[in-house]
């Protein structure tokens, strides 16, 4: 194989969350009577965490406002934690490619901006095979900033042979920076959240953007 250690993205890499997250942002503009998003502009919001997906849909002239900040986060809070799994499923073909990674022996976990119980409650849900996930969660920067990647590096021994042979796959450019930052392959897939414009504008190489779950298991070495 490939790749001895895969760390996966969650949303927009193995769970199609769009609705849900958006459902829940929207809940909490119009409790203070904002304007609401679509799903093409909250593709642009997300990738950084919810904190700043809240921020990112709240109108321009009070972003800036931290304790309106905090009231739509806890809205968002409120509703999200009750509607995690009302539209959000697993892209198709992906259960398969985890559950075969894991059958060759290759280490399967999650590396998410997602908080942390969220991240738990999902993916234990879709991918009860998954032991470790790792999310927001305090003290722990989140990506771009290596410190996710890292973390997992070092629950499986952290050698250099290790990080060699790990790959991090996710949609965003957050996970493509983390990747490099921890010296491991990045690997981007086409069918995220994020439009793959954003991992060519920021030079990653194409050959390493995975345009379907057939393509990606190619990359990992399947």
């Amino acid at each position: 194989m490939k790749f001895n250690l895969v760390l996966f993205d969650l949303d927009g890499t193995v769970l199609d969350t769009l609705q849900d997250l958006g459902d829940a942002v929207n809940y909490a503009m119009s409790k203070h009577g904002f304007p609401t998003h679509t799903l093409d502009e909250f593709r642009y919001m997300v990738g950084n965490g919810v904190r700043k997906l809240v921020r990112r849909a709240m109108p321009d002239e009070l972003k800036g406002d931290e304790d309106l900040h905090q009231e739509c986060l806890g809205q968002f809070w409120k509703y999200y934690s009750d509607h995690l799994i009302v539209n959000t499923k697993p892209y198709p073909g992906i259960p398969e490619l985890v559950k075969d990674l894991q059958d060759a022996g290759v280490i399967v976990a999650v590396a998410s901006n997602k908080f942390q119980e969220g991240a738990d409650t999902l993916i234990n849900h879709f991918y009860p095979t998954i032991e470790t996930i790792v999310g927001d969660r305090p003290g722990l920067p989140l990506k771009p900033d290596p410190a996710m990647v890292n973390l997992i590096l070092e629950q499986y021994g952290n050698s250099a042979t290790l990080r060699e042979h790990t790959a991090l796959v996710g949609d965003a450019v957050t996970d493509i920076q983390a990747a490099a930052a921890a010296g491991v392959t990045g690997i981007g897939v086409s069918w995220g959240l994020r439009p793959v414009s954003a991992l060519l504008e920021i030079g990653h190489n194409p050959d390493l953007i995975a345009r379907d779950v057939p393509h990606l298991r190619q990359l990992l070495g399947l």
